[in-house]
């Protein structure tokens, strides 16, 4: 099964994608994590330099930025598939529509064209952990001292959070959508996740 976790900035990604991978490995799953953007490699350290206002560009150079930091775990998302392993991405190509076409404009049309293009492995299930803008805000102020471009502009956030409805809405790039409310607790939250899992892969508790 491919499974992504989607939200905006501060919606709890990373920590629910960390707990679903334990919660799976408790299970019996082999679960391979994915985190984007990757900056860990030199196409994540330019985007984190973007992100960071070390440097300008538009937003179709930016939708092949974040989509090329996709393209180079390819083959290693379909390797884990095809190994029948759990393959969990925390984002993935919703949130470069998301923030690229619907919030800065960017074609959405030519973004899917790209995508169809570069062949990305298409997920089976999308979790979108929701918050309003200004829940991401007040959570990133906590966790650091300076935001970057994206964390600190609440029209672009809200704009962001309007696409992935849209997208979902339309069905983008994956058939299945969960929609939870991330404004509870990391616990409540977790509970309500733990229950699409135990139910989409057919889970005994």
């Amino acid at each position: 099964m491919f499974l992504v976790v989607e939200g905006i900035d501060g919606a709890g990604g990373s920590t629910q994608s960390k707990l679903i991978k334990n919660f799976l490995e408790d299970k019996g799953f082999k679960v391979e994590l994915i985190k984007y953007p990757d900056y860990s490699n030199a196409i994540g350290k330019a985007i984190k330099s973007f992100l960071n206002r070390k440097f300008e560009i538009n937003a179709e150079v930016q939708f092949y930025l974040f989509a090329l930091d996709m393209l180079k775990d390819k083959e290693k998302i379909e390797r884990n598939l095809r190994e029948g392993k759990v393959v969990l991405c925390d984002r993935y190509i919703f949130s470069t529509f998301s923030y690229q076409c619907f919030a800065k404009k960017f074609s959405l049309e030519k973004g899917l064209q790209i995508v169809k293009i570069l062949n990305l492995p298409k997920p089976d299930l999308v979790i979108l952990l929701d918050i309003s803008p200004q829940t991401s805000l007040k959570r990133k102020s906590k966790e650091k001292k300076k935001l970057d471009r994206h964390e600190e502009d609440l029209k672009l956030l809200s704009e962001v959070r309007e696409g992935y409805f849209k997208i979902a809405d339309m069905k983008i790039f994956s058939e299945e959508w969960v929609f939870i409310n991330a404004e509870k607790s990391i616990k409540e939250v977790f509970g309500e996740i733990k229950k699409v899992l135990v139910e989409k892969l057919d889970i005994r508790e």
